[in-house]
């Protein structure tokens, strides 16, 4: 990920509204919410609610699929975890931070040394 990939993921996550989504989004996992129960949950308008998944899904760190006649929105991980890795990789030193990458579990884990 390069500096512009990252700016533009920090512009979709600086709105209260949206990283309430994405956190939602995240614990949901795979299975995702429709726009409808995001805004239920959120307590938002639909309208306002499409916007503000207009601008993740734009940003690219939300993607929907069609599940009868609704829109499901999940989180895109892959995306997050480039985001996570572009953060550590350039903020912080080896001496902070071990990034260890699972091809097996096809996951990040993260550790972080010397904190706190």
């Amino acid at each position: 990920m390069d500096i512009n990939s990252a700016l533009i993921l920090f512009d979709a996550l600086s709105q209260e509204t949206r990283l309430k989504v994405i956190r939602l989004l995240v614990k949901a996992g795979s299975d995702g919410f429709s726009a409808g129960t995001l805004s239920e949950k959120l307590d938002v308008p639909h309208n306002t609610m499409s916007f503000h998944l207009s601008h993740l899904s734009h940003a690219g760190i939300v993607c929907s699929k069609k599940e009868g006649r609704s829109m499901i929105y999940v989180a895109n991980f892959k995306e997050i975890q480039n985001l996570i890795q572009f953060l550590l990789r350039d903020c912080c030193n080896d001496e902070m931070v071990n990034l260890k990458k699972s091809r097996k579990r096809n996951c990040l884990s993260v550790e972080l040394k010397n904190c706190c």
